[in-house]
This record gives C-alpha cells, sequence and structure tokens, in this order.
C-alpha cells in the first residue's frame, strides 16, 4: 500500500522521467478538485498529503536505505496541488503553473536546492517539492497577471 501511494498510482515506476509524470498525475487528479470545491479545499487536501508523505517516506528510507528513490513521487504530486490551490484555476494557469513547477523541481535554484540537499528524510523530500510549488504558484499567477494586463488573456 505504501508503494502504492509514494509512486502515486505507480506513475513514478513509468521508465522516463517520473518526476513529470507524477506532477502530470498529481495535476489531472488535482482538477475535479478544483472544478467542484474552492481552491482552499485542495490547499488542505496538500498539507494533509504533504503530513502523511513525511510519515510515509521516513518510513521507507529507513526500511530501503534511500533517500529520494526517483519513483518515489508524492512530493511532485503534493507540489503541483499547492501550486495549483495557489495560482488559479483556469486553462492557462494551470498549464504555467506545471511548467513553472517542473521548471522550479528540476532546476532546483536557491533555498530550494539547499532544502534539496541539506535536509534529510522526509522532510527533506517534500521540502523541496513544496517550495517549488510555492514559487511556481508565484510565477504563474504573475505570468497570467502581467499577459491580462496586455489584453493576452
Amino acid at each position: 500500500m505504501r508503494k502504492l501511494f509514494l509512486t502515486f498510482f505507480y506513475t513514478g515506476l513509468l521508465p522516463k522521467a517520473p518526476g513529470t509524470w507524477g506532477t502530470i498525475a498529481g495535476a489531472a487528479a488535482a482538477l475535479p478538485i478544483l472544478y467542484y470545491f474552492q481552491p482552499t479545499t485542495l490547499f488542505l487536501a496538500t498539507a494533509l498529503l504533504s503530513l502523511v508523505a513525511i510519515n510515509e517516506i521516513n518510513k521507507e528510507e529507513a526500511q530501503s536505505g534511500l533517500h529520494d528513490a526517483s519513483e518515489i513521487v508524492i512530493d511532485e504530486v503534493a507540489g503541483i496541488w499547492l501550486a495549483l490551490s495557489m495560482s488559479g484555476a483556469t486553462s492557462l494557469q494551470i498549464i504555467f503553473s506545471v511548467l513553472y513547477f517542473r521548471l522550479f523541481d528540476i532546476w532546483k535554484p536557491s533555498v530550494i536546492g539547499r532544502i534539496d540537499r541539506e535536509v534529510k528524510g522526509g522532510l527533506g523530500v517534500m521540502g523541496d517539492d513544496l517550495l517549488a510549488g510555492m514559487f511556481a504558484a508565484i510565477c504563474s499567477a504573475g505570468t497570467y497577471q502581467v499577459l491580462g494586463y496586455f489584453g493576452m488573456v
């Protein structure tokens, strides 16, 4: 059951770019939540998911001896959920959120990379992606606002 959760229904086991697949699957899972409920619901779901994931990742790392195994993509799911809950739910904002999130998750600028390198356990695995999600939300919302200012959306 832990593997199902940590790989987000086994999307983390896909052979190429498991983080990208986890992000896409997470975004797809967020869409009905955003459609039927308020973004606050997705935000709270992200908080709950993150707390459970930190605990489960700690158990998995203790058992496997590996830190931040590539098949664990629940951190990408939490990151994109955070981005989507904060940035907005138009089609364009969803696309911007996914693109910015992947950019920050791969590039790991500034404090995102520092968390990735220095914080161990489940908190480290989840922390960099949650921060990447927050940065992605800010950039997505900002990009959408600038495009709106110039009448492009």
